[in-house]
């Protein structure tokens, strides 16, 4: 082998040991190894015997198991090193699985006992028609908005014919009726979505339970939604109940208001007995 092959080769093995330092997996190194095989038989003169070629390949064998070994057990002991750091400094795994633990151990504490709470079966009503309202009142489901309309009349009354009640009267029933069917709907529909809301609260618990390290700010991040999103349905019934109470206000106004009306018309009818007299 003259001088500029020697040098070709020598300059193929430090690119070769170069490509096995940096290479991340066994399979890349493997594959690099076995590259290195095939270049250096195939650049090889021929030889004059088999004897040489048994050679070469035997001095390529020697570097694999010489400083590329070498290479490779230096990269092992650091991945080993970072592992350590990881698990001892880093993310602790001793406090990891005592956090989980104690995750798993709160929620086989209280999660029943919590989901007992909303379980509770606050039905009252007795008789056929109002037991049928609050059965649809409380079944947290938002698609027999139609029958909760007819079970409300059924139980409450239709309105009157326009012949058996004033418009005013007519008209503040009717309103009375739209707040308490609007509320009643918005009632349900919370009642579906909290639902949903627990879900999602039992679902980030179990995962709070096997969570890998590093990924408690994606739950921080789950959590912090799904509690945005239950302060919004609290907002949402508390603009309900505002618009009830402002239509409770309006009717008291309105009777307030008819009771102006009638006293004037009482006070015209005796100014009017008396220019007759």
């Amino acid at each position: 082998m003259d001088f500029t092959a020697m040098l070709l080769f020598s300059l193929f093995f430090f690119l070769l040991s170069y490509l096995m330092v940096i290479a991340r997996t066994r399979r890349q190194v493997l594959s690099l190894a076995l590259a290195g095989v095939l270049v250096a038989v195939l650049v090889a003169p021929p030889p004059a015997q088999a004897q040489s070629l048994w050679g070469s390949i035997n001095s390529v064998l020697n570097v694999i198991n010489g400083a590329i070994k070498n290479a490779l057990n230096t990269i092992q002991n650091v991945q080993t090193a970072i592992r350590d750091f990881y698990q001892k400094v880093t993310w602790p795994l001793t406090l990891i699985n005592q956090a989980k633990a104690l995750v798993t151990q709160m929620v086989n504490q209280y999660r029943a006992l919590m989901q007992s709470i909303f379980d509770l079966d606050l039905r009252s009503a007795t008789l056929p028609n109002p037991k049928a309202l609050e059965d649809i009142m409380r079944n947290r489901q938002t698609n027999d908005f139609a029958n909760l309309v007819t079970s409300f009349r059924n139980t409450y009354g239709n309105l009157p014919a326009v012949t058996a009640a004033s418009p005013p009267d007519r008209m503040m029933m009717d309103m009375d009726d739209a707040m308490v069917l609007s509320t009643l709907k918005m009632l349900k529909a919370t009642d579906a979505a909290a639902d949903l809301t627990l879900q999602a609260a039992n679902d980030i618990e179990n995962e709070a339970s096997q969570a890998a390290p590093g990924s408690a700010p994606f739950l921080t991040a789950s959590a912090t939604v799904a509690s945005i999103q239950s302060q919004a349905l609290t907002q949402k019934m508390l603009a309900a109940e505002l618009r009830q109470e402002a239509a409770r206000l309006a009717h008291e106004n309105a009777l307030r208001k008819q009771g102006a009306g009638l006293t004037d018309d009482v006070k015209t009818q005796i100014q009017n007995l008396l220019k007759r007299n």
